[in-house]
């Protein structure tokens, strides 16, 4: 596979200079405003793993227990810190025994990865603390919200959390995370329009939709995606419904010819008959719902696209069949590909894997630099950007060797699994249908489900434990578990905190908090990632 070859010259290169602080491909020194948390360390290290480089997997993970130092005065976008660090570490954590880590008695219940992941969780909690239960986009991660920080945060920026934050209330017993993720999703489920749909920016504060434009790209996507691989996840009956309830709307108001346009939200009539590259993800979720006809129609369109221009711009004008101005790029998205790769597990159909050699030829060939792979600046004549966004070596590098590679462990079905005895009893590993998130992280599904116990016994583990502490701990040692920024508290409009009905009776008691120590994160700005494609988005009316 022509892959391997280009993995073994380009991803250990691109990775290092972020690492120990040289000098980038153009013999800059990295920014430490933006690396100082080793973001691409984390967003790279499980596919490390999946590539089979576990040597450099174990050490990774030695690095970021050293060295990983958050808690700075640094704005940080909610979503982002989410879907790449919390996400990054929760699937580290989850795959260290099959790396050979050794891991800490109680696994997969604690460990030091599963910290730093709750503990970077706990820093975005304060931009859940608003009257809908929405979300800022951003959060200080030293000091919470910042009085002045704007209330207005896309539709994805709301709804991509429940992976992550289910995940981490199944393994540390707090389910404030998950709580607080369901409550989102329900906030913009009761927020949707008559016809079914969604727009694209929401004011958190009021409720009130800012950009009305509804599709399936930029601002939008990870809700929906998050919909579907929630349900999955959790077996949660009514994310699918929901789901299932926004794709009649979809399909009702939004496709045309296979493709995907952008309507007004209201009232289904057209805004923009345009392709984003982000849509690219949209085959693959539908071949999760077993919608396999559609999904490869869908694709086959995208893929014309693709080889149009050697890679997919931002933006494609439907009618016109070329880019959009200021929107030739292509960053090395992974969407086609994620699609490509759900879909060739699926129907085995050989096109999916002829995308995949176009897309090793194409990145190869014109991206590949000296010490990693650029940003393709402009598709019409390839010229290149000096940056390499985390989420190529993320997501593009790990769907495209996954693609490529049937026996690896990630498409485990079931006939091999490993045994972990866990406090709360047996626990089966490692058996496949792993969940990636947003930013292309496995999640083992039966994780959740090691570091659970009857409520009844939970009780009573709670009790032993609060007695044992009281007898063994001054009760002023104990209050320091609580956080510098202050407890998460509910949003204050009633009924905010209300679950799925199949959730209602476990959220009744909750476990005393954990001792943690304070983290911090830096990232861009949320404005600078989703929120810039936004812009075309905003009513001049």
């Amino acid at each position: 596979m022509p892959f391997r070859l280009l993995i073994s010259l380009g991803l250990l290169c691109a990775l290092l200079p972020l690492h120990h602080g040289a000098p980038g491909p153009d013999g800059s020194a990295p920014d430490r405003a933006h690396y100082s948390f080793s973001l691409t360390l984390i967003d790279a290290l499980d596919t490390l793993l999946i590539l089979g480089n576990v040597s450099e997997f174990q050490r990774v993970v030695e690095v970021l227990q050293d060295n990983v130092d958050f808690d700075i005065d640094v704005n940080a976008s909610v979503f982002e810190t989410n879907i790449r660090v919390v996400g990054g570490l929760l699937s580290a954590h989850l795959l260290s025994k099959k790396a050979g880590v050794e891991v800490e008695a109680g696994w997969p219940c604690s460990g030091p990865l599963l910290r730093m992941a709750e503990e970077a969780a706990r820093k975005l909690l304060p931009a859940f603390q608003t009257p809908t239960g929405m979300p800022y986009g951003t959060v200080n991660l030293l000091h919470g919200v910042n009085p002045g920080e704007t209330p207005v945060t896309c539709t994805a920026g709301i709804g991509t959390f429940i992976v992550e934050f289910a995940t981490l209330s199944s393994l540390t017993g707090d389910p404030v995370f998950e709580d607080v993720a369901r409550v989102a999703l329900m906030r913009l489920w009761e927020s949707r329009s008559d016809i079914g749909l969604v727009g694209n920016h929401i004011d958190v504060l009021t409720g009130k939709w800012v950009a009305q434009d509804a599709g399936i790209g930029a601002g939008v996507d990870s809700y929906f995606e998050y919909l579907v691989k929630g349900a999955i996840l959790l077996q949660d009956k009514k994310l699918m419904a929901m789901f299932l309830e926004y794709n009649k709307a979809i399909r009702n108001y939004t496709r045309f010819d296979d493709w995907y346009l952008w309507v007004q939200m209201y009232k289904g009539t057209v805004s923009m008959p345009v392709f984003q590259s982000l849509e690219a993800y949209w085959p693959g979720l539908q071949s999760l719902i077993g919608d396999i006809d559609n999904a490869m129609r869908t694709f086959l369109n995208y893929y014309t696209v693709w080889k149009q221009f050697g890679g997919l711009p931002e933006f494609y004008n439907i009618p016109q069949g070329y880019t959009v101005e200021k929107r030739e790029g292509y960053p090395l998205r992974p969407e086609l590909i994620e699609s490509a790769m759900y879909l060739y597990r699926a129907t085995g159909d050989p096109t999916l894997l002829e995308l995949g050699r176009d897309a090793v030829e194409s990145i190869e060939k014109i991206s590949k630099v000296e010490c990693g792979f650029a940003t393709i600046k402009d598709l019409r004549d390839h010229k290149l950007d000096n940056r390499m966004e985390s989420f190529f070596l993320a997501e593009t590098v790990k769907y495209l060797y996954l693609l490529f590679d049937p026996t690896n462990f990630i498409h485990n079905n079931g006939s091999t699994f490993d045994t972990v005895i866990t406090p709360y009893g047996e626990c089966i590993l490692g058996a496949g249908g792993y969940i990636f998130n947003t930013e292309a992280h496995p999640i083992d599904p039966a994780a959740l489900h090691c570091c659970q116990r009857l409520k009844e016994e939970q009780w009573e583990v709670e009790d032993l434990m609060r007695e044992f502490y009281s007898l063994k701990r001054n009760r002023s040692k104990f209050q320091k578990k609580t956080m510098s920024s202050g407890p998460w508290e509910p949003p204050t409009r009633p009924g905010t905190l209300l679950s799925p009905e199949n959730h209602d009776q476990a959220r009744e008691r909750k476990p005393a908090k954990q001792k943690v120590p304070l983290l911090s994160c830096p990232s861009q700005p949320f404005t600078s990632k989703l929120a810039l494609l936004g812009q075309v988005f905003l009513d001049s009316s």
